[in-house]
């Protein structure tokens, strides 16, 4: 597939077709990573790592579930 090169600012910008988009999971706004590598341009997606502690922010009262009962033990579990 063919794409053209355009001026963005200072900088050149090229589209990423939409079925490529999808297949690398990437959206508008979306973080990659660029490197050169033998004269190629390589293009790779960068998914975000959570702490537990921006996981555990999250929580609140609207999205908290109930305890959840599991039965009786049937081994040698402690709780």
């Amino acid at each position: 597939m063919l794409a053209k090169v355009h001026k963005w600012g200072n900088s050149l910008g090229v589209r990423i077709p939409n079925a490529f988009a999808k297949e690398a999971q990437i959206n508008d706004g979306s973080s990659i990573s660029i490197h050169m590598k033998n004269n190629k341009l390589i293009l790779i997606p960068v998914k975000k790592e959570y702490s537990l502690k921006e996981m555990l922010s999250e929580i609140n009262s609207n999205n908290i579930h109930k305890e959840v009962s599991t039965g009786h033990r049937t081994g040698k579990e402690i709780w």
